[in-house]
């Protein structure tokens, strides 16, 4: 149905138009029809970051009922783990077809929240610790889906980085922080890929709900980034629906019997809520429905092409951590005629999919131990160790049982794969973690199997990181598999035996210990409020400004080859909010094997006036270099990824001085580094009475005039100690010669 979205909206009565918006049920808009003729047909929207989620019932938000199958791709814990745009724009374009072809309009995600804490129990479904990172993957991602004609809601915006009381916590952090590393994420996908849909967040920001936040929903989202599509809520997250459509939220998820719709009738009439501000967000959802592709019936898609898709982006997310020789050797890729055991239930029964709203019926699913019998021909030992039923292996003589199985199965192997995780009552949406460790039964099973075989490779399952430091010593190598979807038992089987070489990274730090991470203490808040105490120092800023060691660092993994890194060269172009570097740097496979290396470049100013990080992501390329194989590699840099916002002046400020360029394989793996100097923009501030002697001093044309003023009067050292002091404190003391009348004349002449 072709919809003339401005005959509708002069047409609409006021009570169609406060209908439309909020939903007709849980899945669905809001249909409008009179006397039999429709006008404003419903569209169905749908959950699935990862995977289309497709409810049969209409009123099941947290996947606790049957929905269609659909292809679940790894989750984006693994995706992000890829460094690889190329890779989630064909991913979003299966996922598209997959929602088009169920006649569904808008499929809701993907998350770009950061990951603050690796407590955060719906982590696996977001991409990654660092903005820059999350910008670039979720570009393409929707990129994808919406080549397919149908739409994405990006979320949640803003500020949404834990579980714990989440329909109600107020995130309270500075507005720096939130422009450094909270919005860059949906800045950039805003702005690059106009998704059809933003979903704001449960929580407040700054006291106020994310739903009724003008400065966010209009202001930043809209005014700023230039965002054109519709606004909607997160299921359940308004409070106030007058207040959120005057602040620029358009649609409520689910309905609320009617009683939003009433609120918004009665603010028009009495004048509280104009007819404009409702026409406004009416326009938006009838531009949805217009955009949105009819209904046609369920079509068929490449089930097996999707599949095999999911199966490469599960091995291109597996990072291998760790691969120490042992006997002169690394244990990793495994030899076609080693006698390998399997220990482990999860590698009988994968967990490959987060829990609560994201979950995905697979339409198949394949599990490790499957793969790799098939893979080697060989009907490979197994013993499961642990249960996944609950936290321990039950009675002590059950435990005892696996126990003992799983030892005598690994000291007849020549090598041992044991797969460890983290079973779904751990992390899921809804709640937060309360530790970072693996079951205790998990890391017993490891400790005897390491005591009676030490040639261990330990395989993780797991959507949020956990600590490998308590267990470390017992395994020489560790692949961190992620969620991997459906296909990743046999992605990362893959992986195992050489079949595809890792080039998987993290994209955020594995910690030695919690209590490293720089929320710990300010997680998850108290009395209805967090404090983002950390400010911009999140993830490795924080790790790399303080020096701490960690288990892994953030771009961390090895591959079967290696590579060699050339001079790094910068040459910087224009100047202040103009500026532009080139950077270049020729990365050569020095190794007997083709394999990918993730060239990262961070950039650190060396002089700011503000705290800022050692370093921080702010370019990367996953290159395919053949044995033997060199390639020079350009990075063009804008003035983004040398400016700060500055708290005062509010915007992206480029300050002058020297940065330091550092191009690596890991925010600590830093294969050359090179210093610039950048000329900046005027960021004086006008000099007030308030203004304190060192920053007037500091300024261009203020400050020679101080300088000569208290010459002679001001010795160096009570020039330092009074350098805090504002200007009408110090004429009050007589120190410059003169008084208040005097300072502002002083100022204004």
């Amino acid at each position: 149905m072709l919809i003339d979205v401005d005959h509708l909206l002069a047409t609409l009565t006021l009570e169609e138009k406060a209908s439309l918006l909020s939903g007709q049920d849980f899945w669905d808009t809001q249909e409008v029809a009179r006397d039999g003729e429709v006008l404003v047909p419903s569209v169905m929207v749908t959950d699935g970051p990862h995977g289309l989620r497709k409810q049969a019932a209409a009123t099941d938000h947290l996947g606790l009922g049957k929905s269609v199958p659909a292809t679940c791709f790894p989750t984006a814990a693994a995706l992000s783990s890829t460094w690889d745009p190329a890779l989630l724009r064909r991913v979003g374009e299966a996922l598209g077809v997959e929602t088009r072809v169920n006649d569904v309009a808008v499929l809701l995600g993907p998350g770009v929240n950061i990951k603050r804490s690796p407590l955060c129990g719906r982590n696996f479904e977001y991409f990654s610790e660092d903005p820059f990172l999350t910008g670039r993957l979720a570009a393409p991602l929707v990129d994808g889906i919406q080549s397919q004609g149908v739409g994405t809601s990006l979320k949640h915006y803003a500020a949404n980085n834990q579980e714990a009381d989440r329909m109600r916590v107020s995130a309270e952090v500075d507005e720096r922080t939130l422009r450094e590393i909270y919005f860059p994420g949906f800045e950039h996908v805003v702005k690059e890929a106009q998704p059809w849909t933003v979903m704001c967040a449960y929580n407040k920001v700054n006291g106020t709900y994310a739903s009724e936040h003008p400065w966010l929903l209009t202001k930043v989202l809209r005014d700023e980034w230039g965002y054109a599509g519709l606004v909607v809520s997160d299921w359940g997250a308004v409070r106030d629906r007058v207040a959120g459509v005057a602040a620029g939220m358009d649609l409520q998820m689910p309905p609320d019997g009617g009683r939003g719709d009433a609120r918004v009738i009665e603010a028009v009439k009495r004048g509280d809520l104009s007819m404009a501000e409702l026409d406004l967000a009416v326009r938006r959802v009838l531009e949805l429905v217009a955009r949105s592709p009819q209904k046609t019936g369920v079509q068929p898609y490449d089930v097996a092409g999707h599949h095999a898709l999911a199966r490469e982006a599960a091995a291109a997310g597996t990072v291998l951590l760790a691969n120490d020789p042992v006997d002169g050797a690394p244990l990793l890729p495994l030899s076609g005629g080693a006698r390998v055991a399997v220990i482990g239930e999860l590698a009988r029964t994968p967990r490959y999919q987060g829990a609560g709203s994201s979950q995905v019926i697979p339409t198949r699913l394949d599990d490790a131990l499957t793969a790799l019998r098939a893979a080697t021909g060989v009907n490979v030992p197994f013993a499961a160790g642990y249960t996944l039923d609950g936290e321990d292996n039950g009675s002590g003589a059950d435990a005892a049982a696996l126990l003992a199985e799983a030892t005598s199965v690994a000291k007849a192997a020549e090598t041992v794969l044991v797969f460890l995780g983290l079973p779904k009552s751990y992390e899921s949406e809804g709640f937060d973690r309360s530790h970072i460790d693996l079951p205790a039964e998990q890391v017993a099973v490891l400790q005897a199997v390491a005591a009676v075989n030490p040639r261990v490779i330990v395989v993780l399952a797991n959507g949020s990181v956990v600590a490998t430091a308590p267990w470390r010593e017992y395994a020489p190598a560790i692949v961190e598999g992620w969620l991997g979807g459906q296909a990743g038992g046999s992605g990362v089987v893959d992986v195992l035996l050489g079949k595809v070489n890792p080039s998987g990274r993290l994209a955020e730090t594995i910690p030695l210990r919690l209590e490293d991470n720089p929320s710990f203490g300010n997680f998850p808040g108290e009395y209805g409020a967090v404090r983002y105490g950390e400010g911009v120092l999140v993830g490795y800023r924080w790790y790399d400004y303080r020096e701490l060691d960690v288990a892994f660092p953030f771009g961390h993994g090895l591959s079967y080859t290696t590579f060699g890194y050339g001079p790094v060269t910068a040459t910087v172009t224009g100047e202040g909010a103009e500026v532009r570097v080139t950077v270049k740097v020729t990365v050569a496979n020095t190794g007997d094997r083709a394999g990918a290396e993730v060239v990262q470049v961070y950039v650190g100013d060396q002089s700011a006036s503000v705290l800022r990080p050692k370093r921080e992501l702010k370019a990367f390329e996953k290159v395919m270099l053949e044995p033997g194989e060199s390639r020079e590699i350009t990075f063009d840099l804008d003035s983004r990824a040398l400016a700060f916002w500055h708290p005062l002046l509010k915007r992206w400020t480029v300050e002058g001085g020297a940065f330091e360029i550092a191009v690596g394989a890991s925010s600590r793996d830093l294969r050359g580094t090179v210093t610039i100097d950048v000329i900046g923009e005027d960021i004086s501030l006008p000099i007030t009475s308030l203004s304190s002697v060192a920053e007037t001093l500091a300024h261009p044309v203020v400050g020679p005039k101080l300088s000569a003023l208290i010459k002679g009067r001001v010795s160096k050292s009570l020039a330092v100690m009074l350098g805090d002091m504002p200007l009408e404190s110090v004429a009050d003391f007589g120190i410059m010669g003169i008084d208040r009348v005097g300072l502002e004349t002083f100022l204004t002449s």
